[in-house]
């Protein structure tokens, strides 16, 4: 069994006030993911959890792409952005070709934590989001936050599972 290579991840404030600590959690889940990617290949990031799942780790990280890019771009900002991969597919980000990349899936996954590090920083906790989710509802700062923590964590429990069937290597 490999062991997993020892990583730094910034671990949260356990003093912290509001906005940092949420904050600090959602970059130790992102960093998490990223870390659970670590020195993998590209035939390794798309093997399957336990077919018939289509969840993978490449799959996983154009996933949090797309879900970064939804909850900050689209309804944070309100911007009208394309989906990375999910417009003709709406499973798109699950089905991974032999064609995608680790290298082009990580871009896009850091290019949309860039953006909404950016959103975020420009709005208060309690700040209204300007779009609207499918089901017409808005949403502040405070629940995407805690949201995407949850989506992370969430996520990161099926990476911790990926990445030990992959290599046998656990823990972070």
């Amino acid at each position: 069994m490999a062991a997993m290579t020892t990583s730094e991840r910034t671990e949260p404030s356990t003093t912290a006030g509001e906005r940092e600590m949420l904050e600090g959690w959602l970059e130790y889940h992102r960093e998490t993911l990223e870390l659970k990617c670590a020195e993998l290949s590209d035939e390794q990031l798309r093997e399957l959890s336990a077919p018939p799942s289509e969840i993978s780790l490449l799959g996983l990280v154009r996933h949090m792409a797309e879900v970064e890019r939804h909850w900050f771009r689209k309804i944070l900002a309100g911007e009208d952005v394309e989906w990375l991969y999910s417009n003709e597919d709406r499973d798109g980000d699950w089905h991974i070709g032999e064609q995608d990349t680790y290298a082009e899936a990580h871009a896009a996954w850091q290019a949309e934590i860039t953006r909404a590090r950016e959103l975020a920083a420009a709005h208060g906790l309690d700040d209204i989001g300007v779009g609207k989710h499918r089901a017409g509802k808005t949403f502040n700062l405070r629940w995407i936050l805690t949201h995407m923590i949850e989506e992370y964590a969430r996520h990161n429990g099926h990476a911790d599972l990926l990445r030990e069937r992959i290599d046998g290597a656990k823990g972070l």
